[in-house]
């Protein structure tokens, strides 16, 4: 297994212009030195991909093949790797980290100097992602599957990561309070990760109630929509909570949740801006944190929904093959949506 010779084509899902994917063959790209060139075998569409794929983000300037949840075999290898197989069933981190800047020794690699994110294109830098047959990544960012998790689960393993990471921010949980803002993909999983965190109380909030059953079916207590804190029926202040969404009113709705020295951490971040309630977390000596990506947190994803501590089944929404790619990116826009996956490739077991 290596490197070198002549490039293969392979079959792409490219974001060619702005809102505009297309089906498109390209060469295989080819590990360089310390990277492995990794078979996709399923790919989520992220959140992140669909809201940035018009170019209003600045993350998504085409062209890029977008794609960083992504699981598959390792396929070849470049210079200088350790101990790699052909076969070998593995993920990747989304984040490219530098291994060398302050950060990466401190262990906090979502915070890195040179950080890069798989699947993006922005001013600063261009990183085809897996929305393709192969995608080569650094060996330092991969990890092994565990024995007889499905490439579909373990395509997860990246948002199940960003779900612990918010989790870890935010301390100890056992025996607390804890409200969740949002029950979208990542709302359900930080359900799913305090629980398991030892949280007493988790309570989800959202405005869809299918959405909202869901939380409880995965371990949620209890799920309101926002008018029952709107009127003033729910008269719980949690100690934690966890904002899903990124915008005003679930901001907002997450200060005024918690008790006074409570903490909230904001997770979500669809709006680049909004309004604070200051006087709030002031005079009640708020903790206020941010959650970015994850930070070392793969391992723990993987066990977790290996072992059904964190389920992912029930959110999966459809897998489509990357010639109906395009298709794919439709169906995950539809309401109810959750996770769509795209499969380049065989998927063997699922």
């Amino acid at each position: 297994m290596g490197g070198g010779g002549e490039a293969a084509p392979m079959k792409a899902l490219e974001l060619v212009a702005a809102s505009r994917l297309e089906v498109v063959e390209r060469e295989a790209p080819e590990p360089g030195p310390g990277e492995l060139r990794i078979a996709v075998r399923a790919c989520g569409i992220c959140g992140s991909d669909l809201h940035g794929m018009d170019g209003s983000s600045g993350r998504r300037l085409p062209p890029v093949i977008m794609g960083h949840e992504a699981s598959g075999v390792v396929e070849a290898r470049g210079e200088g790797v350790g101990d790699w197989k052909a076969g070998e069933r593995v993920t990747f981190d989304s984040t490219v980290w530098c291994g060398e800047c302050g950060f990466c020794r401190e262990g906090r690699v979502n915070l890195c100097d040179r950080r890069q994110v798989v699947g993006v294109s922005c001013g600063e830098f261009r990183r085809d992602g897996a929305f393709a047959e192969y995608v080569v990544v650094p060996e330092r960012i991969v990890h092994r599957l565990p024995e007889g998790l499905s490439f579909s689960e373990a395509a997860f393993a990246e948002p199940v990561g960003v779900a612990l990471h918010a989790v870890r921010r935010a301390g100890e949980l056992a025996g607390k309070s804890v409200l969740v803002v949002g029950a979208g993909l990542i709302g359900l999983l930080v359900v799913q990760a305090a629980k398991r965190a030892g949280a007493e109380q988790v309570v989800a909030v959202d405005l869809d109630a299918d959405r909202r059953a869901l939380a409880m079916q995965l371990g949620a207590e209890e799920a309101f929509a926002p008018e029952a804190f709107e009127a003033g029926d729910f008269e719980v202040a949690f100690e934690v909570a966890f904002e899903v969404v990124g915008v005003a009113a679930t901001v907002g709705l997450a200060v005024n949740s918690v008790r006074k020295g409570g903490r909230v951490v904001l997770v979500g971040n669809l709006s680049p801006e909004v309004p604070l309630p200051l006087q709030a977390v002031v005079t009640r000596e708020l903790d206020v944190l941010g959650s970015c990506a994850i930070a070392g947190e793969y391992p723990e994803a993987l066990a977790a929904i290996a072992d059904g501590s964190i389920r992912v089944r029930p959110l999966i929404s459809g897998t489509h093959p990357i010639e109906a790619g395009v298709e794919a990116f439709a169906a995950a826009g539809r309401k109810g949506a959750l996770k769509v996956l795209i499969a380049p490739g065989r998927v063997e077991e699922d």
